[in-house]
């Protein structure tokens, strides 16, 4: 399946597109270079879903925690700082991705080896025109 974001007025739009077909899934591996704009996007996911905190990248506490308006648990991660999986261990992981709870994961491909089987993997991509492709 595929998704076009041609400009960041359009992001919320295809963000709800997206969680109209994210079925029953609950963790969402995301891939794309730096600047592609899976933070952007996790955003607007969680901006439709209903947050009203702040939603920023957790690049430095590796986690932040939501709350959708319907009382949904949200986990908003960012792997980049980690060296190895090993250190997912350290906070925890499973908790997080078997809780039942929405996860959204940045950079997961540094822990690519503990994700859940039934992990949707999104891929963004620039493309020439400085629009985004979402691949899932």
């Amino acid at each position: 399946m595929q998704l076009n974001i041609s400009s960041l007025e359009e992001i919320n739009t295809v963000a709800r597109e997206f969680i109209q077909l994210m079925s029953d899934r609950r963790v969402f591996a995301f891939y794309g270079a730096m600047g592609a704009g899976k933070t952007s996007f996790i955003k607007a996911i969680c901006e439709e879903m209903g947050v009203t905190d702040p939603v920023s990248s957790p690049t430095f506490s590796i986690v932040n925690e939501y709350a959708s308006s319907k009382g949904e648990q949200i986990y908003h991660f960012d792997f980049y700082r980690i060296n190895s999986p090993e250190e997912a261990f350290d906070f925890g992981y499973e908790d997080y991705f078997y809780s039942g709870a929405y996860c959204f994961i940045e950079w997961a491909e540094r822990i690519e080896n503990l994700l859940p089987h039934d992990c949707l993997s999104v891929y963004i991509e620039i493309e020439a025109d400085n629009s985004r492709k979402v691949i899932f």
